[in-house]
């Protein structure tokens, strides 16, 4: 059996359209995310205050960040 690659948090949103225009972003530049939905606490069942999370493969994580930083500075424009 082969071992996971982790994957870390790069983007954090409460808003899906921007999760999915960032995610799409990544993928545009090959590389693959996952959006993780942790709106409820499963312990507490009480919503936490960002929604949703965009995960990649820990080998991919600055590339991701570089991506989405050029992606912030533009929107501020």
């Amino acid at each position: 059996m082969e071992a996971q690659t982790p994957k870390v948090s790069v983007f954090e949103t409460a808003e899906m359209v921007e999760m999915q225009i960032v995610k799409k972003k990544l993928v545009d530049a090959g590389i693959a995310g996952s959006i993780k939905n942790t709106y409820l606490n499963p312990l507490l069942s009480t919503p936490t205050a960002t929604a949703l999370k965009l995960e990649v493969n820990i080998h991919d994580e600055q590339k991701a960040f570089a991506i989405i930083d050029d992606y912030l500075r533009a929107k501020e424009n």
